[in-house]
């Protein structure tokens, strides 16, 4: 059984009526409810604040209440743990939310009856040129500032040097990944049970233009070449840090690095149908 979950909420989407349906569920089975202080604390209600490291040591059930973003920083919370979390869709339709408020209680009592299944996501990793490590699970982009050069980069995988690229980014992106800004930049869709990476270029100035997809088990080097301008580091969307010419970084791949839950309500395809309108060429009649 589940004895303690914890929360992780949207900055600015009201989560009462979610936290209302999982507080009440929770009191009638004598479950913990834990989240962070900034983030409990903007409502009056039952749940322990506590800081990110007893969260993550004490949860045995992580809810994520907002969207792809929120689910996303709850995965990196997680990080190499086997602790499952629950996505819940507070706003739009994304790819990541398992089920909608309303249906959280009876999500709540399926996972706590083990009548669920758990999704093993890959993350991406690097350190970066000021020893910082970081881990994405959609995708970790390298973005060409307003007003400077754009991103020169050579990929060299594992050690054998492969291709250039001039583009205005230079988008690593896990397969979770693949339906985000990967996709925006003409990647393609690719199932999230897959492990592997793709190497997209976004607006590519270079004659070689293709997406690149490697195995999980391929090391890609970037060396950010001297024409290359001074390049923003954006991990799942929020910039981290930056590489200048002559920097090198190297990329992996973390296997199983989050378990999402998955109640069987909707497929990934579903999701894709319906979030990025994907039809197809219209039937001859």
């Amino acid at each position: 059984m589940v004895h303690t979950v914890g929360l992780v909420l949207h900055p600015r989407r009201d989560s009462t009526t979610a936290m209302t349906a999982i507080l009440e569920w929770a009191e009638a089975r004598k479950v913990t409810v834990l989240g962070l202080p900034d983030e409990v604390d903007r409502i009056a209600c039952s749940a322990v604040a506590v800081d990110s490291h007893e969260l993550v040591d004490r949860s045995a059930l992580l809810v994520s209440l907002g969207g792809d973003g929120t689910m996303l920083r709850s995965m990196r919370l997680m990080a190499g743990r086997s602790t499952p979390v629950l996505g819940v869709n507070l706003g739009r339709l994304g790819f990541l939310a398992e089920v909608d408020v309303d249906e959280l209680p009876g999500a709540l009592s399926a996972i706590d009856n083990h009548h669920y299944t758990v999704e093993p996501r890959m993350a991406v990793r690097t350190v970066l040129p000021d020893g910082r490590g970081v881990t994405a699970f959609n995708d970790i982009a390298f973005v060409r500032e307003p007003g400077h050069g754009s991103a020169a980069v050579a990929i060299s995988v594992q050690g054998h040097p492969f291709v250039r690229y001039a583009a205005d980014a230079l988008i690593v992106a896990t397969s979770t990944g693949s339906t985000a800004y990967s996709f925006s930049a003409g990647g393609p869709i690719v199932s999230p049970t897959v492990e592997g990476f793709l190497v997209v270029p976004a607006a590519a100035h270079s004659s070689f233009n293709r997406a690149l997809v490697l195995s999980a088990e391929e090391a890609i080097l970037l060396d950010i070449l001297p024409s290359s301008g001074r390049l923003a580091v954006e991990v799942d969307g929020e910039v981290v840090g930056y590489v200048s010419p002559g920097d090198q970084v190297t990329l992996t791949a973390a296997r199983a690095a989050a378990q999402v839950v998955r109640l069987g309500y909707t497929t990934f395809y579903e999701r894709a149908r319906r979030k990025l309108q994907v039809n197809g060429s219209l039937e001859i009649e």
